[in-house]
């Protein structure tokens, strides 16, 4: 990648300016020209550095449910079983990780029973436990990966943690979300398809501000490959931290340049661990100096890390309104 790839790649991770031509935006802070960052843009989805731009959405805001979920399979079941999880159209994550506990996936609903069901099924089919380790409260959800950094750091914004509750939202704000959850094409008017059903440019202009203000979308941006800027190694880090520490523990864990996602589960039984971080590097390394630094700090001693052996599914759930 060029000097210039690399800082359009984390300007994009930051979020389309929510204007006609958001491209020559981002241009004029690259001082560069919209003909050329539409060109370069283009260049790096073909690359496969940048998998889609989309808005990333708080699904919670619109009701939404989800939990992670772990299970042991066997080996020689491994592939079976993951198939029929990636069959599931509210599956967005499935991985398969280096531990006892080597399926990792998450499962949203609009509802907790759906989701009890869904795992009670496939209980019954794979003859299979399926763990679930809903969140207790999110610390950090913030995933921008530094396309600039030789450290491999991720980037550091003020995002806010997206609101849990519910809002309302009107039949207007329904359509530009349902067709928002699709990528976004490279043009110098990529807002311009959501101007249909009678909704002018300045209508949808105005209703994707409402959104964004009302935490319903995050922002509007790029997802990159991690991998592809050099995040080859990644880990789920889970510790055991007491109750009373757990806030503290947590805000600590969640700074740390290397963590994305930060989040208190719940536990299970013959599980104890419930601080949970999701940790990027570029080498195991570079991230167990981060967790041993941590651990020592925090009086932290029972801990396990999880290590991605492959990625098995990564693609948003669409919601559908009723």
């Amino acid at each position: 990648m060029t000097t210039f790839q690399k800082k359009l790649c984390n300007v994009l991770q930051e979020g389309l300016p929510i204007c006609r031509r958001p491209f020559a935006e981002v241009a004029t802070v690259l001082r560069s020209d919209e003909s050329e960052v539409l060109r370069q843009t283009s260049r790096l989805k073909k690359l496969g550095v940048i998998r889609r731009i989309c808005a990333l959405i708080n699904y919670r805001a619109l009701g939404v449910t989800s939990t992670l979920v772990a299970a042991h399979i066997a080996e020689e079941k491994l592939l079976e079983v993951a198939a029929v999880i990636n069959s599931l159209a509210n599956v967005s994550h499935n991985y398969q990780r280096n531990h006892y506990y080597n399926l990792w996936f998450t499962l949203q609903a609009s509802a907790a029973s759906q989701i009890e069901m869904t795992l009670a099924d496939l209980s019954g089919r794979f003859g299979v436990d399926f763990h679930s380790l809903k969140v207790v409260r999110t610390f950090k959800l913030d995933v921008r990966f530094d396309a600039q950094s030789e450290g491999r750091k991720l980037l550091q914004g003020s995002e806010k943690i997206p609101q849990a509750e519910p809002v309302e939202i009107n039949e207007d704000q329904k359509k530009v979300i349902a067709r928002l959850q699709d990528a976004l094409e490279v043009t110098a008017e990529p807002f311009a398809f959501l101007c249909s059903g009678g909704l002018q440019e300045e209508d949808v202009l105005r209703i994707m501000t409402e959104l964004i203000d009302k935490a319903v979308i995050r922002r509007i941006a790029a997802v990159v490959d991690h991998r592809k800027l050099g995040f080859v190694t990644n880990v789920l880090f889970a510790c055991e931290v007491p109750q009373d520490r757990i806030v503290q523990a947590g805000e600590i864990l969640a700074s740390l340049p290397i963590v994305s996602h930060c989040y208190e589960r719940q536990t299970f039984e013959g599980w104890p661990y419930n601080l949970f971080a999701m940790m990027h590097g570029q080498n195991m390394e570079q991230i167990e100096n981060a967790i041993n630094k941590f651990t020592q700090a925090e009086a932290i001693y029972s801990f396990q890390l999880l290590p991605t052996e492959a990625e098995l599914k990564k693609q948003p759930v669409k919601h559908k309104f009723d």
